[in-house]
C-alpha cells in the first residue's frame, strides 16, 4: 500500500489505483475492479471518488446508505461550471418543470416558505421562485452554491448535508419541501422523510424525484445502486416510509428522469401532503 505523503493521501497513488480500477471495470474484469476499487478506499478511507458505490453498482461490495459526502461534496464542486450544461443541454434533465406543473395539478396555492433540498446551481429555485415568499436552499456544494447565489432566487442558502440539515434547523416550519435529483444519491430514506415530516407546517407539500427499476431487479430490497452509480428505490419502500412519517399521497408518477447514453433513466414524481 502506498504510504501517504506530508501526512495526507498519496494522490498519485491514488490516481493510479482508480484509474485502474476504471479501466478494469470497463473491460468486465470486476473481480480484479473490485481489488483495485477496495486499495482506493485504502488510500481514501473518506472516498471522494465515490469507489464503495461503485463497488455495490458492480455486485461485488454492499449497498451503502447514501453515497459519500466527500464524494458528493467532490462530484458537485468539480463539474459545477457545467452543471447545467451537463444535466440539462446533454442528458435532457426536466424534473424541476414536471414538479412545477405537478404542483399547479396537485396543490396549486401560494406557498409562504419553500425549502429547496439539495438546491445545486438553483434549477428548482429558478423554476419555483415565484410560487413562493420566501426561498431557502441547501447543498453540500459550496461551487454549486456560489452558482445559486448569482440567480438571486434565494432568500437563504445553507452548506450542509441534507439529512444533517433537517435533524439541526432550528426556523419556521415550511409548508413547500422540494427535493428534485437528491435521492438517487442517499439510499437509506428514514432519516431524510422523518427530517422533512419535521420541519413542515401541518398539510404542507413535499416534492421529489427518485429514481428505480424494475420491480423483479430489486429482488426485495427496499433501494439498490443501479448500473450509472446512483440510488435506485423501490415504490413500496417510498409509500411506506411516506405513511410511516405521516404523508399522504397526492401523486406518485411514472417519468424518464434524464437520459444516460442514449437510454431514459426510470424515476417516479411524487407528491405528498402532510397530515
Amino acid at each position: 500500500m502506498a504510504e501517504e505523503k506530508d501526512g495526507g493521501i498519496d494522490e498519485e497513488a491514488l490516481a493510479e489505483a482508480y484509474n485502474r480500477a476504471l479501466t478494469l471495470e470497463k473491460s468486465g474484469d470486476y473481480e480484479a475492479a473490485a481489488s483495485a476499487y477496495q486499495e482506493v478506499l485504502r488510500l481514501d478511507p473518506d472516498d471522494h471518488g465515490g469507489a464503495a458505490v461503485r463497488l455495490a453498482s458492480i455486485g461485488r461490495g454492499e449497498t451503502p446508505p447514501k453515497a459519500p459526502d466527500a464524494y458528493v461534496t467532490t462530484l458537485f464542486d468539480q463539474h459545477a461550471g457545467d452543471f447545467e450544461n451537463i444535466l440539462v443541454d446533454q442528458l435532457g434533465y426536466g424534473v424541476p418543470d414536471l414538479v412545477r406543473k405537478a404542483l399547479q395539478k396537485f396543490a396549486p396555492g401560494n406557498y409562504e416558505r419553500l425549502l429547496d433540498l439539495g438546491c445545486g446551481t438553483g434549477l428548482s429555485g429558478e423554476t419555483l421562485c415565484d410560487m413562493a415568499a420566501h426561498v431557502t436552499g441547501v447543498d453540500l456544494s459550496e461551487n454549486m452554491l456560489e452558482l445559486a447565489e448569482e440567480k438571486d432566487v434565494y432568500d437563504e442558502l445553507y452548506v450542509g448535508e441534507v439529512v444533517d440539515f433537517l435533524e439541526s434547523v432550528e426556523t419556521e416550519p415550511y409548508d413547500l419541501v422540494t427535493a428534485t435529483d437528491v435521492l438517487p444519491y442517499m439510499g437509506h430514506l428514514e432519516g431524510f422523510f422523518a427530517g422533512a415530516a419535521s420541519v413542515m407546517a401541518r398539510r404542507g407539500i413535499l416534492a421529489f424525484s427518485t429514481e428505480t427499476l424494475p420491480t423483479e431487479t430489486f429482488e426485495g430490497r427496499p433501494f439498490m445502486v443501479g448500473p450509472h452509480q446512483r440510488f435506485a428505490h423501490a415504490e413500496a419502500y417510498l409509500r411506506g416510509l411516506m405513511k410511516e412519517n405521516g404523508f399522504a399521497c397526492l401523486a406518485f408518477r411514472p417519468i424518464t428522469v434524464r437520459h444516460e447514453q442514449g437510454k431514459p433513466v426510470r424515476g417516479h414524481l411524487v407528491i405528498a401532503r402532510k397530515l
